[in-house]
């Protein structure tokens, strides 16, 4: 055999063979672990989102979510190179209640799923669900492609997991205010807020971080279905992602704190000292927050937390903190609103920021009016477009993840009418 006539006889193979057919340049690949939820499963079912995509695929009441966001109207053809480990499965498909069935059999390949009519540009769901199976598992998958007029232009998920941003991605967008503080000063010693989360918006995973400054943050989370927590922490001046490795001098000490209150350290977004109080805040309900920093001696500043509890009509100390090689009062404040848990990703959370204030080392209150709004890294990669924040009936609010289309634009500023009244606290009487 010449060596041309075996360069023809390869290429012939390799291309009449569907398990190494060149995907269409038009194509667009959208990898299932940064991108998909299980929205309904059986009961502790394995059926699971990892790197490589649908896993464990077993029960027929599990169904795959997908959210990809389209931008424009038109045809969208849907495919995917589906591997099914034993025997042959029936795979429905559907996307804006217009469903598709295809069958596939014990193989790796790609299969044509369908072609929809799409009408609406923005976030589009496709589910996926099995119908029957004479194997053990449905069908494994790590990637869908998409094509189609809908699709020309620029498509917003998870391109890829590079930086881990299948686990950041799937978390979603968090979303912060920037508070104006152009015209309060520069010796900040007390910061009061207040935030109400709207019925139906306290979901797992959720952090209302109302009281934010340049060297720590102050708020509450949804901490799992039983538990609700008031966080208060405060980094470190050393910078890692690991506690042990902070030199004795530069570690966060714990001056004081109120008795129910847990004290440690945290690491993975930064170190520093952790605190937090295990409080069943209820959604609908506004609750206060109150932190100071006061510079003290030896190049050290302290930090002061305190939450009102409305349902005990009474403030209640957190934590106090010292950090080392620190002189400052509070600079640089700021709310957000974050998701820490990748499994609701997919729910959307809302939360109103209002009532700010400050308090100067000379006593003097000024409301906090003006604001800035802006996203992290997956907002700004464009991964995620389900964000937004602004003035909503006077207040401050922000508002992520769930998919939804109304976003806001980055760095768009925002301001309300001074709220009138300043806050009612006599500090002698606060808890020590």
């Amino acid at each position: 055999m010449t060596a041309v006539f075996f360069k023809l006889f390869l290429i012939t193979i390799l291309f009449s063979n569907p398990i190494f057919c060149q995907q269409s340049p038009d194509k667009i690949e959208v990898p299932l672990g940064g991108n998909s939820w299980v929205t309904t499963a059986a009961k502790n079912g394995p059926e699971k989102i990892t790197e490589n995509g649908w896993e464990n695929w077993q029960h027929a009441d599990a169904i795959w979510s997908t959210y990809i966001s389209i931008p424009k109207t038109g045809t969208l053809k849907l495919s995917a190179v589906i591997q099914v480990p034993s025997g042959e499965s029936k795979l429905k498909w559907t996307i804006n209640g217009i469903s598709k069935i295809i069958a596939v059999k014990e193989t790796s390949t790609e299969y044509e799923i369908g072609e929809w009519d799409i009408k609406q540009a923005g976030y589009i769901k496709i589910d996926a669900r099995g119908i029957s199976k004479t194997g053990n598992f449905f069908a494994e998958i790590s990637n869908l492609q998409i094509e189609g007029t809908a699709t020309t232009g620029q498509t917003a998920f998870v391109k890829n997991n590079e930086g881990n941003y299948f686990y950041w991605g799937r978390r979603g967008p968090s979303v912060h205010i920037n508070y104006d503080l152009s015209k309060v000063g520069d010796d900040i010693e007390w910061f009061y807020s207040e935030i109400t989360v709207p019925a139906g918006n306290d979901v797992i995973g959720s952090y209302f971080m109302a009281n934010g400054f340049a060297e720590g943050y102050f708020g509450m989370q949804v901490n799992s279905a039983t538990e609700r927590r008031i966080l208060f922490s405060v980094w470190s001046p050393f910078v890692t992602d690991d506690p042990k490795e902070i030199p004795a001098d530069k570690k966060i000490v714990l001056l004081n704190k109120g008795k129910p209150v847990y004290a440690g350290e945290f690491g993975d977004e930064g170190s520093g000292g952790q605190s937090y109080l295990q409080y069943n805040w209820r959604a609908g309900q506004a609750y206060k927050f109150l932190v100071q920093a006061k510079p003290v001696e030896n190049n050290h500043t302290i930090y002061t937390a305190y939450f009102y509890a409305p349902e005990k009509m009474q403030w209640m100390l957190i934590a106090s903190f010292s950090r080392p090689q620190t002189t400052t009062y509070l600079k640089k404040l700021h709310s957000f609103l974050e998701n820490f848990e990748p499994e609701t990703g997919n729910i959307s959370r809302k939360a109103w920021y209002h009532n700010q204030w400050v308090r100067t080392k000379a006593g003097e209150w000024k409301p906090l009016t003006k604001m800035m709004f802006t996203g992290d890294a997956t907002a700004n990669k464009g991964y995620r477009l389900d964000y937004s924040g602004g003035v909503d009936n006077g207040k401050f609010y922000l508002r992520n993840a769930g998919f939804f289309d109304d976003h806001t634009i980055l760095k768009t500023r925002f301001s309300i009418r001074s709220p009138g009244k300043k806050p009612q606290i006599d500090f002698l009487k606060l808890p020590e």
